[in-house]
């Protein structure tokens, strides 16, 4: 048999050890906590405001795939003969230049009841920047935002003079 002193080391080494394994763990478990706290944080860190840096609609072809926004005057518009469902009609809106050559446009939707007329009447003519994701077709043509949310994605600059 070992010594009556023995088994209160024993015990008080197993006690220690077992402390010193929780203190640990909740080391690593607040470093883990802290790491993924700041790995959420870094996209907002280096996130651009696409609303700071306003592009030209002959510029947005480089800036496909991007959130950008593109400032320019309403020169033409083109309603859908066909509407998509819950949508209604969409609306293209060119800037700066008109068909058969746009540079760039953006498609809306017009609210109820006046529809597609509603959109043009508002847009027509005036100074725009409309922001969101920068698109273009498979096909080519000239890039495009899809502006689903108007009072969000579309602000005027003021009448065009």
């Amino acid at each position: 048999m070992s010594p009556a002193g023995e088994d209160d080391f024993i015990e008080s080494v197993g006690f220690c050890a077992q402390a010193a394994s929780r203190n640990w763990n909740a080391t690593i478990m607040k470093t883990l906590i802290a790491a993924l706290y700041i790995a959420g944080l870094l996209p907002l860190a280096f996130a651009q405001d696409a609303t700071s840096k306003p592009i030209n609609p002959s510029d947005a072809k480089a800036h496909i795939g991007e959130t950008a926004t593109v400032c320019g005057k309403v020169v033409d518009t083109k309603v859908s003969k066909y509407g998509i469902a819950g949508h209604g009609k969409p609306v293209t809106l060119d800037l700066d230049q008109p068909e058969p050559n746009p540079v760039f446009y953006f498609v809306a939707f017009g609210e109820k009841p006046d529809g597609p007329q509603e959109v043009v009447n508002a847009y027509y003519g005036k100074q725009v920047c409309v922001t969101g994701k920068v698109d273009s077709l498979p096909s080519g043509g000239a890039p495009f935002i899809m502006a689903k949310d108007r009072s969000q994605q579309v602000k005027l600059q003021g009448d065009a003079k």
